[in-house]
């Protein structure tokens, strides 16, 4: 198992470099540059609004119906476009698992 160092300055977690979101570890403001820690390399981004700690920001441009990926696990889908530096919850996204009516195949009802 790989030890990450501790980064006195990340504002946001990424547990996988196969996320496209980040995890944020404090409030973040408009206009505010964070930094976190993807394959051992520093990167910034700049939020493009105010995001709530314990919220997702998008790390990476994400397409409408493409899957929110977070700590490595698909978490949902985006419902729209969502760009690097944007608040991902539920106005963007949408859970899959467990959901009938998104299986493939399914008859329309």
């Amino acid at each position: 198992m790989s030890k990450v160092g501790y980064e006195q300055d990340v504002t946001s977690i990424v547990m996988s470099d196969q996320d496209n979101v980040a995890t944020l570890l404090k409030d973040v403001e408009e206009e505010e540059t964070l930094l976190y820690v993807i394959n051992g390399q520093k990167a910034v981004l700049t939020a493009k609004q105010l995001i709530p700690f314990g919220h997702k920001i998008a790390i990476k441009p994400i397409e409408k119906l493409a899957t929110v990926i977070k700590y490595g696990e698909v978490i949902g889908a985006a419902t729209i476009d969502i760009e690097p530096g944007e608040h991902v919850h539920v106005h963007n996204i949408e859970g899959i698992r467990g959901r009938g009516d998104k299986a493939e195949g399914e008859k329309q009802r």
